[in-house]
């Protein structure tokens, strides 16, 4: 998100151009079902948690989040247009090895190990559905398998966001319990057995004070919800990153 304030037209090219060119491929190529990363950046200005796909989320409060919302309403044109099925997942703060080195996790593992501050946005005081790679990966696969059919109780006069007329559906995947920063970060010190030293900084424009993930129609559809606590998952984490950049060295 933060990368879309400074290079705004790469996630024009990226996320709307490339999709784009996903959903032709799609459409020429006659795939059965496309399953798509979409996020939990498009709930933007909404409060109401836990996080629901039956919400409206039509006030997003970054260029990121916007077009990760226009991901959805395209796929679900292509849905509706050319009958493809199409699932969107909203992904909700993922960690884990091999993750992103621009991510908070590995920011601050690498800053706490190299005896460097770490930044703070918000002053600690946010919240996020920290959801482990692994329980991303078993909601993926798992999605894959069930191709999405058209609702035939959808009601035009009072439209679900979360369903459609379309051969179209949308899942949140978060571990469905929020957790605040500065008790992500205590954690990781816990873990490392060393204290991160803090730039406590305001919060960052585009930015959310919370998420938190519904993920009832997940579990209820697939029989799944992501569960890994932060200390494991955190712990997984660490052990690889001290294992690959020893490898790197």
């Amino acid at each position: 998100m933060r990368y879309s304030l400074e290079n705004p037209h790469a996630y024009v090219e990226s996320n709307l151009a490339g999709f784009m060119n996903v959903l032709e491929g799609c459409r020429h190529a006659h795939v059965p079902h496309l399953v798509f990363a979409s996020s939990s950046s498009v709930y933007g200005a909404n409060t109401l948690m836990p996080f629901s796909v039956h919400q409206n989320v039509d006030h997003p409060v970054s260029l990121y989040a916007a077009t990760k919302k226009a991901n959805e309403l395209m796929a679900h044109a292509y849905a509706a247009l050319y009958k493809i099925p199409c699932t969107g997942l909203r992904f909700f703060t993922v960690y884990g090895p091999w993750g992103r080195p621009d991510m908070a996790l590995f920011l601050f593992t690498d800053a706490i190990l190299q005896g460097r501050p770490i930044d703070v946005y918000n002053q600690g005081a946010m919240k996020r559905d920290f959801t482990y790679i692994d329980d991303i990966i078993e909601g993926i696969v798992r999605v894959m398998d069930l191709i999405p059919e058209p609702d035939t109780n959808w009601d035009g006069d009072r439209p679900d966001p979360g369903t459609s007329f379309a051969p179209y559906k949308l899942y949140n995947i978060g571990n469905n319990n929020p957790v605040e920063l500065m008790r992500f970060i205590e954690t990781l010190e816990d873990i490392l057995g060393m204290k991160a030293e803090k730039n406590l900084l305001p919060i960052q424009p585009g930015d959310v004070p919370a998420t938190f993930a519904d993920v009832d129609d997940l579990a209820k559809d697939v029989g799944f919800k992501p569960s890994t606590p932060i200390q494991e998952g955190m712990k997984k984490f660490t052990e690889w990153y001290k294992e690959w950049t020893m490898d790197t060295d």
